[in-house]
């Protein structure tokens, strides 16, 4: 919980430092050979070798990942350690050049192990930064990441949203704790992407409020929406479908499961397109709606699901269900449609989603080429030292 962690050790056993030599930012619980002083989950740690050596700090944790590594540097974890990593990261998004507020006041601040920081994520919608915690020892360190957050930012943010109740180790019993840590009085709830409009619900929506990591594909699926059918599949806050709309989509459907999901992208559709009729949205299970709908009825199908696997025991099944929704759609999309398909589950790589889309497409009996291979955008990086990552990975594909 202090920063003061000249006292709270974690040796590894010999051997183990290899990975961090290399600069992994994980400790396992199986490298651990042992531990001196008082620690409690959250703490900031040094780690050491066997030999005694000192090799990196980062904040315990109970589990199967034991230290997140914050620095290879012997430095204290304080204020202006976090000035200066959040520095670092907003210059990075000032060179993708993101923060053209007229167009585009939406973007990840802070990606995790991406931006050395791992256990947090921050992402901007407009004058708000919404800060999530991935681990106890970000939750703690959430007030002084705030306060740095207002001085690297002090002429953007006014407001910062305080969202973990999803996010936290559910075991380290932390209670409820979301809620405004600065600002809150006349929050705007609208950000702009790519001169589109979206409500952001950081209060009750899904990880932060809207998903951030789409922006690039979302303007691929405009760019090839011109005259086509378009079906939006787990639709959330229908950004593929707003992006579709100004695309010049002859027809956009939306569908998702939750009703509210369905309610807030009509919402969305209707703020930056009024009266439009080319769109309409329906509350139904994404299965039962490809299973139901006729044949050859869309030329351009989404496919953006949410995690299928968030961990690996869930793999073997995760990979049948992606299996299944990729053959559904095969099933069904028009002759010379566009199927842009994803995964967002880190457990899956990318040899694994596509091996699972392939054979779909094998068991549709239909010829498929792929057009584009999909990422997340660069606001999202990843850590050359932690390929684990590169956890959205799509394909768009053209069916015959």
């Amino acid at each position: 919980m202090t920063s003061d962690n000249s006292d709270k050790l974690v040796i590894l056993r010999r051997g183990k430092e290899e990975s961090l030599r290399r600069f992994h930012p994980w400790v396992f619980s199986g490298a651990v050979a042992s531990t001196k002083g008082d620690l409690a989950e959250g703490d900031v740690v040094k780690v050491l070798s066997s030999d005694g050596e000192y090799i990196a700090t980062g904040h315990w944790q109970i589990g199967s990942i034991a230290v997140r590594v914050l620095t290879f540097k012997d430095e204290t974890i304080d204020a202006a350690f976090y000035v200066r990593r959040l520095s670092a990261a907003l210059e990075v998004r000032r060179a993708l050049g993101l923060q053209d507020h007229q167009n585009n006041n939406t973007y990840r601040l802070v990606h995790g192990e991406g931006d050395n920081l791992p256990g947090l994520v921050v992402d901007i919608y407009g004058d708000t930064a919404v800060m999530q915690a991935h681990s106890v020892g970000f939750h703690y360190a959430r007030h002084i990441v705030a306060e740095a957050l207002q001085q690297v930012m002090a002429d953007i943010i006014k407001h910062i949203y305080y969202k973990s109740e999803t996010t936290l180790p559910y075991m380290a019993n932390l209670g409820q704790e979301n809620g405004f840590l600065v600002g809150g009085a006349d929050v705007a709830d609208v950000a702009i992407e790519n001169g589109l409009k979206f409500h952001i619900d950081w209060l009750r929506g899904q990880k932060t409020g809207f998903f951030v990591d789409q922006r690039d594909n979302r303007s691929l699926v405009e760019r090839y929406a011109s005259g086509r059918r378009v079906l939006n599949m787990f639709c959330y806050t229908g950004g593929f479908s707003v992006y579709a709309m100004r695309g010049g989509a002859e027809v956009v459907h939306s569908v998702d499961s939750s009703a509210k999901a369905v309610n807030l992208a009509t919402a969305n559709v209707e703020m930056n397109f009024p009266g439009d009729t080319r769109h309409k949205a329906y509350a139904k299970d994404a299965f039962h709606y490809l299973q139901a709908m006729p044949s050859d009825d869309y030329d351009l199908i989404i496919l953006d699901p949410p995690a299928f696997a968030k961990h690996r025991d869930a793999l073997r099944n995760a990979l049948k269900g992606y299996t299944r929704l990729n053959a559904a759609a095969f099933a069904k999309i028009k002759k010379g449609g566009l199927l842009f398909t994803f995964s967002c589950s880190q457990a899956v790589s990318k040899e694994q989603f596509r091996l699972a889309v392939f054979t779909a497409a094998a068991q549709s009996k239909r010829s498929v080429r792929i057009l584009h291979q999909l990422h997340q955008p660069a606001d999202h990086p990843i850590n050359i030292y932690h390929p684990e990552g590169e956890y959205l990975k799509g394909l768009v594909l053209y069916v015959e």
